[in-house]
């Protein structure tokens, strides 16, 4: 039977007539059958294949032919951003049949969510987080809101899978689950992956109804045009943009909110019509942004990683890509950007500011050129989520019993075995340090977990990552965004005394800090303004690393290269003209020091560094790619030291504030919190093949 035929005849018609599309996109039309089926699912299409409507126009045909009751499908996504962004499509989609969608998140008003209490939509946009605040709410009756869930649409799946709120995600949905007292659909969305079948398996790892990966053969596109040049700096990536490409609209990624300012400051320096996002501006400094640039012809938008996430900005000219991203999936989520109007194809071009960023964007593109995609990795041993989970469903039950808690977390238990057998000792410890109190067998919130996380109503405790604290900056009566407490004291102890923020890409004086309150009033002034932000890089695999060893050995990138980038590139090769990754590593020896070049990647050099510690004197720096050792080294101390193949582990020292940096840390016994650092610092494959290869050498 014809797929679109399937659909509720109210929607076979306004796809036709309101929406005037002559037919669905390959993934819209395969995702059709499985959905209805009720099969839990993966749809993977690239950036602009139709993901949302393939998930939502065959949940809205059985919402409407089985008579689903409100509130019946929650559709969650990972930025609130996103969540406004689809708030009015879905809204029109749902109006086909008859039916009504609302949204939930940090910014809806205390009186649009009684609203939506008293009368629930049909289909919920929302965060992961605003559902833990619903659970956990005293004004929301969880039962009653959230009792008919039938299904559920997981957006950007794989940004969820690759950190700690997927583990958050997976719990919040075995307890509504539980609530709902039925096996609730899943469905994944996204872009193209390394592991799509393990992906799946992870999402519905307590599910029992049939499962697939539905990723039908992608439209035939044009070959994509990549160029990489070489710039040296900001600034002057500012001077090219202003003048490449004039009269089109382009967005430009960088990989921090405070390139992301400078950025922004330097065009509008040269004059060009530049707006910024990312998720530390107001929301309506944020919104103007997005919308100003989606209407608009001759302009730039400078985005961080955030609107790789599906969020609409409108047709686009070009891509631009400042440095380099740090994988080979996000280089395709941001590309895919690009190339969405007919007549056009996808694009981007790279403007690396040092050496090693050129370096980096060649390593992606040739990674890209062998086919390869990473694969989504969900963090190791999640135990602090159990803590947080616990902590949660006492609060969300007014208590619950000592030994029934585990059957609001799946069977099998969501969070795996490994975390299930150590339960035990989460459950002891929390009692121990007054988290939680058992009376008769049942447990309560303890006086611990009202003081630490009790503040707001609990708000802290629906979010599984630590943020540093945050003060609100206040024009007037317009909120221009957010500055963390180090960005706040960089502008206030700045020389000179002028005290001005850089935010919105506009400096703003400071004329009072509400240190109780955490906010700061400020005024728009010429003057040049700080800014800083908490935050780290993201890590090189080992795939990404053997990569641009393979570039510093020879291997060009596919794409257009500059002169400029040739030039660095020759000059690069040249310190390395004996490198050969994929047999060995490198000793190389120069006027400012020896360095071990490895080119394993971020997670395997922190174990590679601590079996060569007797080597490093005074704990000499290592990164993605090398490590740096003492001056007298030589090949037979390297291979001496590296060549042992007892654990490391007892070897690596974990800083507390590694430690810290895991939230509900606090809550664990430290041998767990340890546990679960040391777990995710590992990577044995890497180290294993990095130990293998001989060391050679070379004096430059």
């Amino acid at each position: 039977m014809d797929p679109f035929a399937q659909l509720h005849p109210s929607l076979q018609h306004h796809i036709v007539n309101s929406l005037g599309w002559a037919q669905l996109r390959p993934l819209q039309s395969a995702a059709i059958e499985p959905t209805l089926a009720g099969h839990h699912s993966l749809l993977l299409a690239p950036t602009a294949g139709g993901k949302t409507e393939a998930a939502v126009f065959p949940a809205l045909t059985r919402m409407a032919s089985e008579g689903w009751a409100p509130l019946s499908v929650l559709y969650l996504c990972p930025l609130r951003a996103l969540v406004n962004n689809l708030e009015p499509r879905l809204r029109a989609y749902a109006s086909y049949t008859g039916h009504r969608v609302g949204a939930w998140h940090g910014d809806v008003g205390p009186t649009a969510r009684a609203r939506l209490v008293q009368e629930p939509p049909d289909l919920l946009l929302t965060t992961p987080e605003s559902l833990e605040a619903i659970l956990i709410s005293r004004r929301v009756d969880e039962r009653w809101l959230l009792g008919n869930v039938r299904a559920v649409v997981v957006d950007e799946v794989h940004a969820f899978a690759e950190a700690d709120r997927g583990w958050h995600l997976l719990s919040v949905l075995e307890r509504i689950t539980h609530l709902a007292g039925r096996e609730v659909q899943r469905i994944g969305l996204s872009a193209t992956v390394g592991n799509p079948s393990e992906l799946l398996s992870w999402l519905t790892s307590t599910c029992t109804a049939p499962a697939e990966v539905v990723a039908p053969a992608a439209e035939a596109i044009a070959e994509p045009e990549v160029t990489v040049d070489y710039v040296g700096g900001l600034p002057n990536a500012a001077t090219v943009i202003s003048r490449l490409h004039s009269g089109e609209k382009r967005l430009v990624f960088v990989d921090s909110r405070v390139r992301a300012e400078k950025l922004t400051h330097e065009l509008r320096a040269r004059s060009v019509e530049t707006y910024v996002s990312h998720g530390s501006l107001g929301r309506d400094e944020r919104r103007r942004a997005e919308q100003a640039f989606a209407e608009g012809d001759d302009c730039v938008i400078v985005a961080t990683s955030a609107l790789e996430l599906g969020i609409d900005v409108g047709d686009l000219d070009q891509v631009l890509q400042i440095d380099a991203p740090s994988s080979v999936a996000s280089f395709l989520q941001r590309i895919g950007r690009s190339g969405r109007r007919t007549g056009t194809s996808r694009n981007m071009t790279f403007l690396t500011t040092t050496p090693e960023a050129m370096w980096q964007a060649a390593g992606v593109l040739h990674l890209w050129s062998t086919g390869h995609v990473e694969p989504v990795q969900p963090p190791a041993f999640p135990v602090h989520i159990l803590s947080q989970q616990l902590l949660a469903l006492v609060l969300q039950e007014g208590g619950i019993g000592q030994e029934t808690w585990i059957e609001w977390l799946g069977a099998p238990f969501v969070l795996g075995p490994d975390v299930d057998a150590v339960s035990g000792s989460v459950i002891e410890h929390l009692l121990s340090t007054g988290y939680l109190h058992a009376d008769q067998g049942l447990l309560g919130l303890g006086p611990r977990a009202e003081s630490d996380y009790g503040y707001r109503n609990f708000l802290d405790l629906t979010s599984v990552f630590t943020s540093p604290p945050v003060f609100r900056v206040v024009a007037g009566r317009t909120e221009v965004g957010q500055v963390h407490d180090l960005g706040l004291w960089a502008a206030l102890t700045a020389r000179g005394g002028r005290r001005v923020l850089l935010l919105a890409g506009r400096s703003w004086k400071i004329l009072d800090v509400d240190w109780r309150r955490h906010v700061v009033h400020v005024q728009a002034t010429e003057a040049m303004g700080v800014v800083s932000y908490r935050g780290a890089s993201a890590p090189f695999s080992y795939e990404l690393a053997q990569a641009i060893g393979s570039v510093l050995a020879g291997i060009d990138p596919p794409g257009v290269v500059s002169r400029r980038a040739r030039d660095q590139l020759r000059d690069g090769r040249e310190g390395f003209v004996t490198l050969d990754p994929s047999s060995s590593t490198l000793l190389r020896r120069t006027s400012s020091g020896n360095e071990w070049w490895t080119f394993a990647g971020s997670r395997a050099n922190v174990e590679l560094a601590a079996r060569i510690q007797t080597l490093r004197g005074d704990k000499r720096p290592f990164g993605e790619l090398s490590i740096a050792v003492d001056d007298e080294v030589d090949v037979a101390d390297l291979t001496r030291s590296v060549d042992r193949r007892t654990d490391a582990t007892n070897l690596l020292e974990l800083s507390d504030e590694l430690v810290d940096g895991l939230k509900f840390a606090d809550s664990l016994p430290r041998w767990l919190a340890d546990t679960i650092v040391l777990d995710r610092l590992a990577d044995p494959r890497a180290v294993e093949a990095t130990l293998e290869k001989p060391v050679s050498g070379l004096t430059v």
